[in-house]
């Protein structure tokens, strides 16, 4: 992340691609509340820092998650499809306001049980002991990330959704695709071609379920039903696109940012596997420590919002920072101290009031089964390459590496 001002205009911010981007953060937590920015493209924002505005941000009413309600300046902004064929993706949990959001929420609510992610469980392990009898046979370094980090969400959310795991590579394309940053028109292009590739295989997915359902969630999703009402195709394909997405990429890089903090810290990693039962905590310490997400979704002001000498403008784009927010000393004490006996989860990686995660309970599983086993497995796991030669990915939401190499002996 990199930031540059002159007198009268917005600071220019570059998310990703930064070791440590905390710095900058506690500068501007002491800085303003509401920091106005702009995106390498020129795209200009108003930055929540602070845990408090941001907790209160994530759940105010005034500020609409769906791009429509503002103007065309502020949809060119966010990149955000007005129409053609990947229009439908953005039409998801995450753009739309009550009371479409709740009838989305209560529908999809219906086929994404707890019950049915918790039956997950033994499934989520057995894939967790083929991952890491295959790293068991390997000899010299692995990437972390690519052997077992990816592996294991995305086989998870495939088989959870009915997607077949031999689209996994094209899935991994389109995904990375679709959450890297881009300032320039090639960027834009490779991302709108991704997004048109990923909409027409879920629309043709959907189709699919329709008339050949199974035991998976997007045809439970199919027959959900709320006082007659049911989720149309576009709705189903947005629902599937928000899944399978955000379904596996946080997932993969809680574990990879989390190995790579225990590995930091050493100390911490022996603690973790001297007593099992604290990998509960480490996974939300993993969280508000190097969380991956780093910014929750775009939303904007529905009407002129005043935080302390800060106006952020009726329809202007507002981005809170649930990276800095879990680094806020005001809320966790000692915050730049990874601690996994911390047992604070009160971050904010998963959001807050309404839009809320309905993966968190998934992602939470996933996490302390394929830690917790792995670090059982090889207690003396180590990073293979120096911390400051690791490269982070540049991307507006997601906060991850693109390698871990790592010795596992």
């Amino acid at each position: 992340m990199t930031i540059s001002a002159t007198a009268g205009t917005p600071e220019a911010i570059s998310f990703g691609g930064e070791a440590n981007p905390y710095a900058l953060y506690a500068r501007l937590r002491r800085q303003a509340p509401v920091s106005h920015m702009s995106l390498p493209d020129g795209g200009e924002f108003w930055l929540v820092t602070r845990y408090e505005d941001a907790k209160n941000a994530l759940a105010d009413p005034r500020l609409s998650k769906d791009p429509n309600r503002v103007g065309e300046r502020w949809r060119a902004t966010v990149a955000q499809p007005t129409d053609g064929e990947d229009a439908s993706l953005v039409r998801h949990l995450l753009n739309v306001d009550p009371p479409d959001h709740t009838r989305l929420r209560r529908l999809v609510h219906k086929g994404f049980t707890p019950r049915r992610i918790e039956a997950l469980r033994g499934r989520i392990q057995e894939i967790t002991d083929g991952l890491l009898a295959e790293l068991d046979a390997t000899e010299g370094p692995v990437d972390l990330l690519d052997k077992f980090a990816f592996k294991l969400p995305v086989t998870v959310i495939c088989e959870l959704l009915g997607v077949p795991l031999a689209d996994v590579d094209d899935i991994h394309d389109w995904s990375t695709a679709l959450s890297t940053l881009v300032a320039d028109e090639e960027g834009h292009a490779r991302v709108g071609k991704a997004a048109g590739q990923l909409g027409a295989y879920l629309d043709e997915l959907v189709a699919h379920k329709a008339e050949h359902p199974g035991d998976d969630l997007i045809s439970a999703l199919i027959e959900a039903r709320d006082e007659g009402q049911r989720l149309s195709h576009g709705e189903l394909t947005a629902m599937a696109f928000l899944m399978l997405i955000g379904g596996h990429e946080t997932t993969v890089h809680l574990i990879g940012n989390g190995m790579l903090a225990l590995m930091q810290h050493p100390d911490q990693l022996a603690l973790l596997h001297n007593d099992p039962s604290l990998i509960t905590s480490a996974i939300e310490e993993f969280l508000r420590y190097e969380g991956s997400v780093e910014v929750a979704t775009w939303r904007f002001a529905l009407e002129d919002l005043d935080f302390d000498d800060v106006r952020v403008p009726a329809g202007a784009p507002v981005l809170v920072s649930l990276g800095s927010a879990g680094r806020d000393p005001d809320r966790f004490e000692n915050p730049d101290t990874f601690d996994i006996t911390r047992g604070d989860a009160g971050h904010l990686v998963f959001g807050h009031g309404m839009h809320y995660c309905l993966g968190a309970p998934l992602a939470r599983m996933e996490g302390q089964i394929a830690v917790g086993s792995l670090v059982r497995r090889f207690p003396a796991i180590r990073l293979a390459a120096p911390v400051d030669t690791l490269r982070w990915r540049e991307g507006l939401l997601i906060r991850g590496l693109y390698e871990l190499p790592v010795h596992l002996r």
